[in-house]
Protein backbone atom coordinates (compact mmCIF):
# COMPACT_ATOMS: atom_id res chain seq x y z
CA UNK A 1 0.00 0.00 0.00
CA UNK A 2 1.28 3.18 -1.11
CA UNK A 3 1.73 6.26 1.28
CA UNK A 4 -0.92 8.09 0.08
CA UNK A 5 -2.88 5.26 0.15
CA UNK A 6 -2.57 4.76 4.19
CA UNK A 7 -3.02 8.05 4.76
CA UNK A 8 -6.46 8.32 2.87
CA UNK A 9 -7.41 4.71 5.05
CA UNK A 10 -6.54 6.11 8.16
CA UNK A 11 -8.51 9.65 7.57
CA UNK A 12 -11.69 7.73 5.98
CA UNK A 13 -11.13 5.76 8.98
CA UNK A 14 -10.71 8.47 11.59
CA UNK A 15 -13.91 10.24 10.01
CA UNK A 16 -15.61 7.17 10.30
CA UNK A 17 -14.60 6.96 14.19
CA UNK A 18 -15.25 10.74 14.96
CA UNK A 19 -18.96 10.24 13.25
CA UNK A 20 -19.72 7.01 14.83
CA UNK A 21 -18.26 7.39 18.16
CA UNK A 22 -17.39 11.17 18.71
CA UNK A 23 -14.17 13.32 19.67
CA UNK A 24 -12.96 11.05 22.64
CA UNK A 25 -13.26 8.10 20.67
CA UNK A 26 -10.34 9.49 18.10
CA UNK A 27 -7.31 7.67 19.84
CA UNK A 28 -3.93 6.67 17.79
CA UNK A 29 -4.86 2.48 19.76
CA UNK A 30 -8.86 2.74 18.49
CA UNK A 31 -7.63 3.79 14.83
CA UNK A 32 -5.36 1.30 15.07
CA UNK A 33 -7.54 -0.92 15.78
CA UNK A 34 -9.95 0.45 13.36
CA UNK A 35 -7.92 1.00 10.39
CA UNK A 36 -5.99 -2.70 10.62
CA UNK A 37 -2.68 -0.61 10.70
CA UNK A 38 -0.40 0.23 13.65
CA UNK A 39 0.23 2.83 16.20
CA UNK A 40 3.25 3.11 14.60
CA UNK A 41 2.29 3.27 10.80
CA UNK A 42 -0.13 6.40 12.42
CA UNK A 43 2.58 8.48 13.63
CA UNK A 44 5.13 7.62 10.95
CA UNK A 45 2.60 9.29 8.17
CA UNK A 46 1.22 12.38 10.46
CA UNK A 47 3.71 12.87 13.21
CA UNK A 48 1.27 12.99 15.75
CA UNK A 49 -2.13 13.00 16.50
CA UNK A 50 -2.66 16.57 16.45
CA UNK A 51 -1.40 16.79 12.89
CA UNK A 52 -4.28 14.06 11.89
CA UNK A 53 -7.04 15.92 13.91
CA UNK A 54 -5.59 19.22 12.02
CA UNK A 55 -6.07 17.42 8.48
CA UNK A 56 -9.87 16.03 10.04
CA UNK A 57 -10.64 19.54 10.56
CA UNK A 58 -8.76 20.73 7.06
CA UNK A 59 -12.06 18.09 5.79
CA UNK A 60 -14.67 19.56 7.36
CA UNK A 61 -13.74 23.22 6.64
CA UNK A 62 -14.23 22.38 3.20
CA UNK A 63 -17.16 20.83 3.81
CA UNK A 64 -18.35 23.84 5.07
CA UNK A 65 -16.99 26.09 2.46
CA UNK A 66 -18.83 23.50 -0.07
CA UNK A 67 -21.48 23.59 1.50
CA UNK A 68 -21.78 27.87 1.56
CA UNK A 69 -20.82 28.14 -2.12
CA UNK A 70 -24.06 26.06 -3.16
CA UNK A 71 -26.09 29.22 -1.79
CA UNK A 72 -28.38 30.16 -4.08
CA UNK A 73 -30.15 33.19 -3.13
CA UNK A 74 -30.05 36.67 -3.74
CA UNK A 75 -27.00 38.94 -2.66
CA UNK A 76 -27.37 40.94 0.33
CA UNK A 77 -29.40 39.82 3.54
CA UNK A 78 -30.94 37.04 1.84
CA UNK A 79 -27.80 35.52 0.78
CA UNK A 80 -25.74 36.48 4.26
CA UNK A 81 -29.54 34.84 5.93
CA UNK A 82 -28.74 31.20 3.84
CA UNK A 83 -25.39 31.39 4.57
CA UNK A 84 -26.53 31.78 8.57
CA UNK A 85 -29.11 28.53 8.13
CA UNK A 86 -26.69 26.71 5.91
CA UNK A 87 -24.07 27.26 8.65
CA UNK A 88 -26.08 26.23 11.95
CA UNK A 89 -27.50 23.22 10.01
CA UNK A 90 -23.57 22.02 8.76
CA UNK A 91 -22.40 22.63 12.57
CA UNK A 92 -25.79 20.36 13.78
CA UNK A 93 -25.71 17.96 10.83
CA UNK A 94 -22.13 17.15 11.65
CA UNK A 95 -21.75 17.80 15.53
CA UNK A 96 -18.68 15.86 16.28
CA UNK A 97 -16.54 16.80 13.33
CA UNK A 98 -17.34 20.44 14.53
CA UNK A 99 -17.05 19.83 18.34
CA UNK A 100 -13.56 18.04 17.12
CA UNK A 101 -12.72 21.42 15.30
CA UNK A 102 -14.22 23.79 18.41
CA UNK A 103 -12.10 21.91 20.48
CA UNK A 104 -8.89 22.17 18.58
CA UNK A 105 -9.33 25.81 17.90
CA UNK A 106 -9.62 26.24 21.83
CA UNK A 107 -6.26 24.37 22.56
CA UNK A 108 -4.15 26.12 19.87
CA UNK A 109 -3.42 29.04 21.90
CA UNK A 110 0.34 28.19 22.59
CA UNK A 111 0.40 27.62 18.48
CA UNK A 112 -0.11 29.31 15.23
CA UNK A 113 -2.84 27.81 12.64
CA UNK A 114 -1.29 26.51 9.46
CA UNK A 115 -0.92 28.22 6.31
CA UNK A 116 -3.70 25.70 5.20
CA UNK A 117 -6.02 26.31 8.08
CA UNK A 118 -6.37 29.83 7.64
CA UNK A 119 -6.46 29.66 4.22
CA UNK A 120 -9.85 27.82 4.59
CA UNK A 121 -11.18 30.04 7.03
CA UNK A 122 -10.12 32.79 4.75
CA UNK A 123 -12.43 31.60 2.08
CA UNK A 124 -15.37 31.45 3.83
CA UNK A 125 -14.91 34.49 5.18
CA UNK A 126 -14.70 36.19 1.81
CA UNK A 127 -17.75 34.68 0.78
CA UNK A 128 -19.50 36.87 3.48
CA UNK A 129 -16.93 39.78 3.31
CA UNK A 130 -18.31 40.08 -0.33
CA UNK A 131 -21.65 40.27 0.40
CA UNK A 132 -21.18 42.98 2.89
CA UNK A 133 -19.58 44.86 0.23
CA UNK A 134 -23.09 44.93 -1.11
CA UNK A 135 -24.91 45.60 2.22
CA UNK A 136 -22.37 48.38 3.17
CA UNK A 137 -20.79 50.00 -0.06
CA UNK A 138 -19.59 53.26 2.07
CA UNK A 139 -17.85 50.89 4.40
CA UNK A 140 -14.07 51.34 4.00
CA UNK A 141 -12.51 47.68 3.10
CA UNK A 142 -11.14 46.95 6.31
CA UNK A 143 -14.00 47.89 8.58
CA UNK A 144 -16.34 45.15 6.42
CA UNK A 145 -12.72 42.82 6.64
CA UNK A 146 -13.37 43.34 10.96
CA UNK A 147 -17.09 43.24 10.63
CA UNK A 148 -17.04 39.66 9.07
CA UNK A 149 -14.62 38.63 11.37
CA UNK A 150 -16.28 39.47 14.23
CA UNK A 151 -19.10 37.64 12.30
CA UNK A 152 -17.29 34.48 12.27
CA UNK A 153 -16.11 34.68 15.51
CA UNK A 154 -19.75 35.58 16.88
CA UNK A 155 -21.10 32.49 15.19
CA UNK A 156 -18.01 29.95 15.73
CA UNK A 157 -18.26 30.82 19.49
CA UNK A 158 -22.07 30.46 19.48
CA UNK A 159 -21.60 26.86 18.10
CA UNK A 160 -20.27 25.28 20.70
CA UNK A 161 -23.78 25.83 21.82
CA UNK A 162 -25.08 23.92 18.95
CA UNK A 163 -22.83 21.40 19.04
CA UNK A 164 -24.39 20.35 23.03
CA UNK A 165 -27.68 20.31 24.38
CA UNK A 166 -26.61 23.98 26.31
CA UNK A 167 -29.34 26.13 24.50
CA UNK A 168 -32.30 23.64 25.85
CA UNK A 169 -30.67 24.49 29.74
CA UNK A 170 -31.60 27.61 29.06
CA UNK A 171 -34.65 27.71 26.77
CA UNK A 172 -36.52 26.04 24.29
CA UNK A 173 -35.22 27.74 21.38
CA UNK A 174 -34.41 26.49 17.61
CA UNK A 175 -30.97 26.75 17.43
CA UNK A 176 -31.34 27.54 13.98
CA UNK A 177 -33.14 30.46 15.17
CA UNK A 178 -31.06 31.71 18.13
CA UNK A 179 -28.60 31.96 15.03
CA UNK A 180 -30.69 33.89 12.84
CA UNK A 181 -31.91 36.51 15.71
CA UNK A 182 -27.66 37.06 16.36
CA UNK A 183 -27.26 37.75 12.81
CA UNK A 184 -30.27 39.95 12.40
CA UNK A 185 -29.81 41.85 15.38
CA UNK A 186 -25.92 42.29 13.70
CA UNK A 187 -26.62 43.22 10.60
CA UNK A 188 -28.97 45.91 11.52
CA UNK A 189 -26.42 47.30 14.19
CA UNK A 190 -23.84 47.35 11.43
CA UNK A 191 -25.94 49.35 9.22
CA UNK A 192 -26.51 51.81 12.15
CA UNK A 193 -22.58 52.18 13.00
CA UNK A 194 -21.87 52.49 8.83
Amino acid sequence: MSKDNIQEKLIATGRQIVQMQGVNALTARKLSDASGLSVGTIYNQFGNMDNFILIQNYLTLEELFNALAQVDAPDGYQKINAYADVFARFVLENRNFWFLLFNFHLNQSSRTYSRTYLRLVSNILMLVEKEFAILYPKMKSEKRSIGTQVLWITLFSLSALLTTDAINTYSKLEPTKVVKFLLGTYLTGLKVLN
